[in-house]
């Protein structure tokens, strides 16, 4: 077995995951040592200024020499530290670079819409298998772009990120508590776009199944089985139906953010994004109901995602 450690740095969060892996790249899923979760939203005013605030590049720079603390304490032998949607944005990632070089010793790879999509498929995949003939269609709702990837046993098959995300859609146009039908409606203009963008180059009509991941898509999922606390076992490869998650992202995002942030399920990084994620996710199953001919009736959540896919990727590179 070998030890190894993956970063997910995105719009909202950076994540941890420190795994053991089968030794030289052999198949088999991860065993779990460390799996950790920080809101530090560095994507903050990033859609408006196109630059990564000084706050918020001072909480993720925190957070990350936790992260290199607990990569010690555990002896992970190689390290892998992706940077998605804000980073990919900003005209001083350059400093973003400097700063997480510094503190954990590696350096933090901005990868591309393409290949973010390509690790989500490949982290979803990893726990939920695609067999046979299925085509899944694999979406990664951030908090400044979204994913989508379509593939089947054989990989992927046509993947696209396009830029919609909770904390981008929050800043731009949902600035009312609860927002107005007129910001909703920019919004989903917004996605509309953006599924338009996706179509161009993901055959949507061809999937037979939906995965959802990421912490937008599990919170959802969290508020339609009414849970009492978050439980990732409960909400890692739950199904539902569409009228069903449709309902509960039309609830989150008609409640005020006093009455998001009193669900014992919602971390308090999501309460103010959350609206956004839910208008998002909704209005992509919409389409994917209509232009699947009666195939996609609903939709399975994954608690496993484009950090199991960074980690996968360091140990198939061995």
């Amino acid at each position: 077995m070998s030890r190894v450690a993956a970063i997910d740095c995105g719009t909202n969060s950076i994540r941890l995951l420190i795994a053991d892996a089968s030794a030289n790249g052999a198949p088999g899923p991860l065993t779990d040592v460390v799996r950790e979760m920080r809101v530090v939203r560095l994507g903050q005013g990033v859609d408006a200024t196109g630059e990564l605030a000084p706050e918020a590049l001072e909480r993720t720079f925190s957070a990350t020499a936790d992260y290199a603390a607990l990569i010690r304490e555990h002896g992970a032998a190689r390290v892998r530290f992706a940077a998605t949607s804000a980073t990919r944005d900003a005209r001083n990632r350059q400093v973003f670079v400097d700063g997480i070089r510094e503190l954990l010793g590696v350096e933090p790879e901005v990868i591309s819409g393409d290949e973010e999509a390509a690790l989500s498929f490949a982290g979803a995949s990893s726990v939920l298998p695609v067999t046979g003939d299925d085509a899944v269609l694999v979406v990664d709702l951030g908090g400044g772009s979204t994913e989508f990837v379509l593939g089947d046993a054989n990989g992927v098959i046509a993947a696209r990120s396009v830029d919609i995300g909770c904390v981008r859609l929050t800043e731009r146009h949902l600035r009312s508590d609860p927002p107005t039908a007129a910001q909703i409606a920019a919004a989903e203009a917004d996605v509309d776009a953006a599924l338009d963008l996706a179509a161009q180059t993901v055959p949507l009509d061809r999937a037979t199944a939906v995965v959802g991941v990421a912490g937008s898509i599990t919170t959802i999922t969290a508020h339609a089985l009414g849970l009492s606390e978050y439980q990732p076992d409960r909400i890692h490869g739950a199904y539902l139906d569409i009228e069903t998650i449709s309902d509960a992202c039309t609830s989150l995002l008609e409640m005020t953010r006093d009455e998001r942030a009193v669900l014992p399920y919602m971390h308090p990084g999501r309460v103010d994004v959350i609206g956004a994620g839910a208008l998002v996710w909704r209005r992509i199953l919409e389409r994917l109901a209509a232009v699947g001919n009666g195939s996609i009736s609903g939709a399975i959540s994954s608690e496993h995602d484009i950090l199991d896919g960074i980690a996968l990727s360091i140990r198939d590179s061995v």
